[in-house]
Order: C-alpha cells, then sequence, then structure tokens
C-alpha cells in the first residue's frame, strides 16, 4: 500500500511539472549518427582552438569553474587583436617593400598604433628597434628663397 502511495505521489508531480526530468542541455541524447562531429571553434566561427582555451582557463587555476561561454568569447577577442596586429604590421612590411613581416614591422605597427601601444606599452619586442624620431631643432633651417638684390 505504502508503495502505491509513492508512485501516486511520483506521477501528480510530473503530471504537475511535465518537463522536471529534462537535464536542460538541449535536446538531449546524443548527436545524430553518421551526422559530421562540429569543434567549438567551427561552430563560433573562428580560428582559435576554444577547447584549447577552455583547457588552459581550467588548468590555469583562475576559478573554480569556467562557463561554456568564457573560452569562447577569449577566443574572439585573441582572433580580433592578432589580426589586427597583423594587418597593421602587413602594412608596416609592404611600406618598406617587404613580403614578410618581420619583429620590425610589428614593432612598427604596435608603436604607430595609439591604443596598441597602449595596451603593450610594457611589452619589449625582441629585434624590433626604436621609432624613427628626430627633434624639430636638430633638422636644418628651411630658406624662403633667394633675395632679389636691387640696385
Amino acid at each position: 500500500m505504502a508503495n502505491n502511495l509513492r508512485t501516486d505521489e511520483m506521477q501528480s508531480a510530473s503530471a504537475s511539472r511535465p518537463f522536471a526530468a529534462m537535464s536542460g542541455r538541449g535536446k538531449g541524447g546524443k548527436a545524430k549518427s553518421g551526422g559530421k562531429a562540429k569543434s567549438r571553434s567551427a561552430r563560433a566561427g573562428l580560428q582559435f582552438s576554444v577547447g584549447r582555451l577552455h583547457r588552459m582557463l581550467r588548468k590555469g587555476n583562475y576559478a573554480a569553474r569556467i562557463g561554456g561561454g568564457a573560452p569562447v568569447y577569449l577566443a574572439a577577442v585573441l582572433e580580433y587583436l592578432a589580426a589586427e596586429v597583423l594587418e597593421l604590421a602587413g602594412n608596416a612590411a609592404r611600406d618598406n617593400k617587404k613580403t614578410r613581416i618581420k619583429p620590425r614591422h610589428l614593432q612598427l605597427a604596435v608603436r604607430n598604433d595609439e591604443e596598441l601601444n597602449k595596451l603593450l606599452s610594457g611589452v619589449t619586442i625582441a629585434q624590433g628597434g626604436v621609432l624613427p624620431n628626430i627633434q624639430a631643432v636638430l633638422l636644418p633651417k628651411k630658406t624662403t628663397g633667394e633675395k632679389e638684390w636691387s640696385i
């Protein structure tokens, strides 16, 4: 009798909450058989590895738990910054008539961009050199032209 009472309680509880048994993790079950597995990077449309960043966040002891969106967001930000620096460095290389980006081009790109310079102010780029800067007082004075002599 007690056993019947318990099953009646469970049935009434499940009737009032029809989705109580679902875990809230999508449609449940495994992916369709024959379907190709898609990485989280591919789902997000990123080149940087979301799974690798997730592993690094977990191993780095930054927090006890890491949310699912955190490595995706981090990968997107890192990919954007890398693309920005590479574009500016590529422009610097092209200005110097070179086809290969060298540390000098990275240095010129970062130091000529105000925001990147602020972000990487404490960073030393090996073999980067310095920005060309000549003080105005050291430059030769401009002449206004030859004076005409009148008699």
